[in-house]
């Protein structure tokens, strides 16, 4: 492999990831500049050539643009900022390239002909290295990384879409939303499976209402069932929350669950099977009926918070 040549791809507000790039000691750093901004001041940390694109493109658009120029140039690392745009525009980059794409990257070494990338796996629950003898695409938060200053001069070219004509989009339309902005929220009651049926739900509903607290839901409640909208979706493939309340009542929890609220500040836990996997993640746990203990503690908090 040589002597590395990483292009980073990002505005001028996610130079964080040259900092990545610079992981790989010796290494021939490009950028990819898109929307507005100063290419010059790349030359800071070391960039020694700038493409910019300042047209917007769709992600097919963009995919066929980025694999032009990666192979014009043979770059072997691809490092590019966490977005819904990158996350198809990529996929459809590294697939058409048979090339690796590994997100959350975290650490990035080069021994020899062999990259060693570390990144966050298992809903953040585990740190995981892997070898890549060839091409690879890195997706990180350009925050994690700071760029080392090395003063070189820079290069600017400027860079043309490639148009796709098979490929159109006649409209892009955001996903209806509820009222609910469940990451947002501070307190935070969230139902799962305990619950034997859908009007049940309201147990928990009256004590959201209490607590001034928002519902939130394990996956069997919004995607198998539809008892609740998926806006109410906690865990891995649904919504990550933070809340300074988690209190979990008939959810098992599983790790897909555990990724989406791990970052809680305090956990409780109501289920009545003393062996349920969210015993060992929590701070308080109460092995009791939720039929039972859920109308009780709704009846003592209102009379605490008199409402």
């Amino acid at each position: 492999m040589g002597m590395a040549k990483v292009l980073v791809i990002g505005s001028i507000n996610d130079l964080g990831l040259i900092g990545l790039a610079q992981k790989l000691e010796s290494s021939e750093i490009h950028y990819l500049l898109l929307g507005a901004g100063d290419a010059s001041q790349l030359g800071k940390y070391g960039v020694t050539k700038a493409y910019v694109l300042s047209t917007q493109v769709d992600e097919a658009s963009f995919s066929e643009t980025l694999v032009d120029l990666i192979n014009v140039n043979n770059y072997s690392a691809i490092a590019v900022p966490v977005s819904k745009f990158f996350k198809t525009a990529i996929a459809i980059a590294a697939q058409k390239l048979s090339a690796p794409l590994i997100v959350d990257v975290i650490d990035l070494k080069q021994s020899g002909n062999i990259f060693e990338i570390t990144y966050n796996g298992i809903g953040n629950r585990a740190q995981i290295t892997v070898k890549v003898t060839d091409r690879v695409f890195l997706m990180a938060p350009p925050a994690r990384f700071k760029p080392v200053e090395k003063a070189t001069t820079v290069s600017t070219e400027t860079l043309q879409p490639k148009v796709v004509p098979s490929i159109r989009v006649v409209s892009t339309e955001e996903k209806p939303k509820g009222k609910v902005r469940i990451e947002d929220a501070e307190l935070i009651v969230s139902v799962g499976r305990g619950f034997k049926k859908q009007e049940d739900l309201k147990l928990a509903f009256e004590l959201a209402e209490v607590l001034g607290a928002e519902i939130g839901c394990s996956r069997p409640i919004a995607a198998d069932l539809k008892w609740l909208s998926e806006d109410h979706w906690v865990g891995l493939s649904g919504h990550k929350v933070r809340p300074k309340l988690y209190m979990a009542i008939g959810i098992s929890g599983q790790p897909q669950h555990l990724a989406g609220m791990m970052e809680s500040k305090t956990v409780v836990v109501i289920n009545n099977d003393p062996n349920a996997p969210f015993f060992k993640n929590c701070d308080y746990g109460i092995v009791e009926d939720l039929y039972k203990f859920v109308p009780a503690l709704t009846k003592k908090l209102r009379e605490l918070l008199k409402r």
